[in-house]
């Protein structure tokens, strides 16, 4: 599927009761439109117009069987945006991940925690006085 053919899929998944059609079908494969209809509040015309957006974004394949009609989740589509995107941006967070687990490791073996100053700049201490101060509190 080439990128530009994810818009449906993204349109489709922007309307949160297409989202629990979904998920209903995720959890009970093969429901019939009036099951699907049966726990939502809009009226079942409603609900067979967002199936038809799933239909036509590839994320439900429909099959009449006599009188009903029954719909099941594909969830390719899905997957094909999930593989994008982890391709695309997964390699910025592992980058950031590894960057954020050097400070942390830095900061443990100096012992000290890095600070602002009030220029701006960053210094590390350990939190107590320094020995010139310490004198001149005792005197």
């Amino acid at each position: 599927m080439p990128r530009d053919d994810l818009d449906p899929v993204f349109t489709a998944l922007a309307h949160p009761d297409r989202r629990a059609i979904l998920d209903r079908l995720a959890e009970r494969p093969g429901m019939a439109t009036g099951e699907i209809a049966a726990g939502f509040s809009v009226s079942r015309v409603q609900v067979m117009k967002h199936l038809k957006i799933l239909e036509d974004a590839a994320l439900v394949i429909a099959r009449k069987e006599g009188r009903v009609r029954r719909h099941w989740l594909n969830a390719a589509p899905l997957q094909r945006i999930c593989d994008l995107w982890t391709d695309r941006y997964g390699g910025f967070w592992a980058t950031r991940m590894v960057d954020i687990k050097e400070r942390v490791e830095s900061r443990r073996t100096t012992g000290g925690e890095t600070r602002r100053t009030a220029d701006g700049s960053t210094a590390s201490g350990g939190g107590g006085r320094s020995p010139a101060r310490k004198e001149r509190k005792r005197a």
